[in-house]
């Protein structure tokens, strides 16, 4: 079986020393750099570059630089989805993220899982557990969400919170360890506050 294939089925796998994943990494790293460095105004080229970067990228994503993914192929990016600067998706495992979700600057999407031992973690293993966002999510800046978190559908997360276990749809969650503080609901409209 090869490392790839211990991947993909949520084995332990080498992750730092095996030559196929590291090329892999790198042929990321690199669509990464080109779009990172590419002018604003060029967004022809963006797009291009996003292309093979993510190729299940829907219509409408707007993603501004710098972004960074591990490998891409594991991304699935729904349609109208907006990413402000400097996200991170460590798509070790699938990283699935709904349609019409506003990605704060600087949040980060990890699916790695290290050994706690340091002889087992020098050895480069890791294992991955995807993560799913619903659609109509806000993601608040610098939020994080660790490996195996699904967020329900219209929930919006606060700035700053890291995620460490699922949060229902249609709710407000905040704080480390992120909780639920209330349901959204029709007094949360922008009417009810003018």
């Amino acid at each position: 079986m090869t490392e790839q294939e211990k991947r993909d089925l949520g084995l332990w796998y080498d992750a730092n020393y095996d030559p196929s994943i590291l090329q892999e990494r790198e042929h990321a790293d690199t669509l990464c750099f080109q779009f990172n460095t590419t002018a604003p105004n060029q967004k022809e080229r963006q797009q291009e570059i996003l292309s093979q970067l993510l190729p299940k990228l829907d219509k409408d994503v707007v993603i501004l630089p710098p972004f960074y993914t591990d490998y891409g192929y594991h991304c699935t990016i729904g349609e109208g989805s907006f990413f402000n600067h400097g996200a991170y998706l460590m798509d070790c495992a699938p990283i699935t993220i709904g349609s019409h979700c506003f990605i704060g600057p600087n949040c980060g999407m990890y699916t790695a899982i290290h050994p706690m031992l340091p002889k087992e973690r020098n050895q480069g293993l890791e294992c991955a557990k995807p993560i799913t966002l619903g659609d109509n999510i806000w993601l608040g800046g610098d939020v994080t969400i660790l490996p195996g978190v699904t967020i329900g559908s219209g929930s919006v997360i606060g700035a700053g919170s890291v995620v460490t276990k699922d949060i229902p749809a249609g709710v407000l969650a905040y704080g480390n360890p992120c909780r639920v503080i209330r349901p959204i609901t029709e007094q949360d409209s922008i009417e009810t506050l003018l």
